[in-house]
């Protein structure tokens, strides 16, 4: 992880403990240190200013920060940035609909969590971020109800913890905690819509996740994520096995977690109520169960999740029945024809997403194969299908434009006597290691194909023959400068219009030869065109 990554994710646990402002302040200057304009910053300091004005209330704000954040990625060519950014869009997005319904856009945010899924298929190597990445879409798969796609990205961001190089900041429980609180999240919904054989299952598998959760808490709150995962499981085994157990178990959790710091109102807590009230119904303590299902009902703040507020609303109405009252059963025949609608609605929402899915993920694999036809699978640079595409385009008359173009021709010194000494899997080793070396030497938007062979060529469009050169002479530097191989390159630089590039090719393959002639590991200039 980089410097600059590892200080942004300290301002994220700043900006979430309570200091979104002066999170903002420093997340906006450090973006604009680098030019002056905060659209240039990095990628990951966006990401803060992004959960910044979200604690802040801007939502709005924060959706053209994540626009901002979307850009950044892409000009870092980082996969698990992009999905971040498109995954908190989408969250921001949902959040802005549900306060106003003329930004209500479904559509909207289910494309851009599908696409973050998407990037993620080209592989993000940073775990920290790969870990973020997925997380992202969880939680926005999750906030629509969409339980069978956010496990297995919860799923996979807690197999990121498990890399040797993941910091032990107690993610891996907290990850757990997502998996069993998505788990009984999905029981209840399932419950409210008759579906009692699949909502024990999925206690089942809570329960499971909870116990992970407490074993593997670590990091500086650790005790926080392991009594969250106690109380996890034991709302689990509320409807169960254990609901003695599980009644006594409840309350003891909430007050250990309220004595960390955790409020009375906070999500995961509320999410066990219903629990904690079946289980001393079913332990024969009704009354316990009314008092505890009113108290909370009572409490409930207006921008608690819906599905829990329904959740406290339908087990209340089910014990007032079971107690006598009349006046419940209107109420709990309302509300399942609700939740039966909503589940439906659910399902509606989970067909459009796993068709966006399947098409998302055939797109990618025939781009794949695209990119894979016109790459060089040794070096990874383009091969001479994939020059041959570029020239195309850039020598388009409905496109090019008089623009100079700049052309380096490039072949290894000796490198036979590197074959033939060292054996053709150190040859391939120097073939890596030059493109590589000559991938960072050129300008961005600049063109590196491999030829065949030991020799590759550089495209450098709207460049002279004296930005070349320096372009050349870097090249030179930087292969000169590989372990533990002495080799160098004899690079020859042409420069021409759009519509000459053919000569400008040849020209510069005539000079590269001419740098060979006279010694190598150096640049030599051919003919300018005009």
């Amino acid at each position: 992880m980089d410097d600059v990554t590892l200080r942004a994710l300290c301002l994220l646990e700043e900006a979430q403990a309570g200091g979104a402002a002066q999170v903002l302040a420093a997340a906006e200057f450090a973006l604009r240190t680098p030019t002056g304009d905060i659209c240039d910053g990095p990628a990951a300091m966006h990401f803060a200013r992004v959960v910044a004005l979200t604690r802040l209330g801007d939502l709005r704000g924060a959706v053209g920060a994540a626009d901002l954040m979307l850009s950044a990625a892409d000009r870092e060519h980082s996969v698990g940035w992009r999905s971040c950014a498109l995954s908190l869009r989408a969250i921001r997005r949902l959040r802005l609909g549900d306060l106003d319904i003329r930004e209500h856009d479904i559509v909207a945010v289910l494309r851009d969590l599908v696409t973050a899924e998407t990037a993620l298929l080209a592989g993000e190597p940073d775990p920290v971020i790969a870990g973020n990445a997925h997380t992202g879409i969880a939680i926005g798969y999750a906030q629509l109800r969409l339980y069978e796609l956010a496990e297995p990205q919860f799923q996979a961001a807690y197999e990121t913890t498990c890399q040797a190089s993941y910091p032990d900041n107690g993610n891996r429980a907290m990850w757990l905690c997502n998996l069993a609180e998505s788990s009984l999240t999905w029981a209840l919904e399932l419950y409210q819509v008759g579906q009692v054989a699949e909502a024990e299952q999925h206690l089942t598998v809570a329960e499971e996740h909870a116990v992970r959760a407490a074993a593997e808490a670590s990091g500086p709150k650790a005790e926080v994520w392991r009594h969250l995962g106690l109380l996890f499981a034991a709302s689990a085994r509320a409807e169960g096995r254990d609901p003695t157990g599980a009644a006594d178990d409840i309350p003891r959790y909430i007050a250990q977690l309220q004595a960390y710091g955790v409020p009375e109102q906070q999500a995961e807590v509320l999410l066990c109520r219903p629990f904690h009230a079946v289980a001393l119904n079913r332990s024969g303590r009704l009354d316990e169960a009314l008092h505890v299902i009113e108290q909370a009902v009572v409490d409930l703040s207006p921008d608690v999740a819906w599905l829990v507020s329904a959740a406290l609303h339908r087990t209340h109405a089910v014990l007032l029945a079971k107690n006598g009252s009349r006046d419940a059963g209107p109420g709990l025949t309302y509300g399942d024809t609700l939740a039966e609608l909503l589940w439906r609605q659910r399902h509606r929402w989970l067909h459009a997403a796993v068709t966006m899915q399947s098409y998302d993920v055939l797109r990618w694999q025939h781009e794949q194969a695209e990119r894979a036809a016109r790459t060089d699978p040794l070096t990874g640079v383009a091969n001479r299908r994939g020059l041959d595409n570029f020239l195309r385009k850039l020598a388009d008359p409905d496109t090019a434009d008089d623009d100079r173009v700049a052309v380096l021709a490039l072949d290894i010194d000796c490198f036979k006597r590197i074959n033939d000494s060292q054996g053709h899997a150190a040859g391939d080793e120097v073939l890596r290691a030059v493109a590589q070396a000559l991938t960072t030497s050129v300008r961005k938007g600049d063109f590196v194909a491999r030829l065949g062979g030991d020799e590759f060529v550089a495209i450098l469009p709207g460049a002279d023959c004296v930005a070349a050169e320096q372009v050349a002479l870097r090249a030179v530097d930087a292969v000169s400068g590989l372990t533990p191989w002495r080799t160098g390159v004899s690079v020859g630089v042409a420069s021409g219009a759009a519509h000459s590039l053919g000569m400008s090719l040849a020209d510069a393959d005539r000079a590269m030869y001419a740098a060979k002639r006279a010694g190598g590991n150096q640049v030599s200039r051919g003919h300018v065109a005009t």
